[in-house]
């Protein structure tokens, strides 16, 4: 199961593009609203999650997900849920991935420690333990576990590509982005 976390002002095409793409690769996926279901982005879409943050436990998860946008990611960050969550995909080793502005939370957490990594422009303090990197999207593979990073909102596809990727394997990422009509 992928957890895709919302919390009031995400940035729409960073949590959403993810839901859609893991989805239309056959991926579990629940959408979890920080602190009620109904979640409303930073450019006014309200979306409804399938689940709220009280009703789920990571004990199913195989990736947490964390769009970007602001106050997004401080909400995100301010969440005892989404701590708890990232805590036990740090002790399972199991995959963390986000977007924009959300890497700074990995980076404040020491996630990002030694990894390379990208973020949003202006949010690089954060991750002052991370390799930065040039790259659009990241893929860090050390320290045992995966951790995926991306730049904003332009690459929202590119990331949640690179989600299925890292899940079903680069033949079924590729397989859904020629059905996507994507370029190469």
């Amino acid at each position: 199961m992928v957890y895709v976390f919302f919390a009031q002002g995400f940035e729409e095409l960073e949590g959403l593009s993810p839901v859609d793409v893991l989805r239309r690769a056959g991926i579990a996926v629940t959408t979890v609203g920080v602190g009620g279901r109904e979640i409303t982005g930073s450019h006014g879409v309200t979306i409804t999650c399938d689940k709220i943050d009280s009703q789920v436990q990571p004990e199913e998860m195989e990736m947490v997900v964390l769009p970007g946008g602001m106050p997004g990611t401080t909400n995100l960050e301010a969440s005892p849920v989404v701590m708890s969550f990232l805590d036990y995909a740090l002790a399972q080793k199991k995959w963390i991935a986000a977007i924009c502005a959300a890497p700074s939370i990995l980076g404040h957490r020491g996630i990002l420690d030694g990894r390379e990594a990208i973020c949003f422009p202006g949010f690089e303090p954060a991750l002052e333990k991370a390799v930065l990197s040039s790259k659009s999207v990241c893929v860090d593979l050390s320290h045992g576990f995966g951790v995926v990073t991306a730049k904003g909102a332009g690459v929202a596809l590119e990331f949640a590509l690179t989600l299925v990727a890292c899940l079903k394997g680069k033949d079924a990422a590729l397989a859904l982005r020629k059905a996507m009509q994507c370029s190469e």
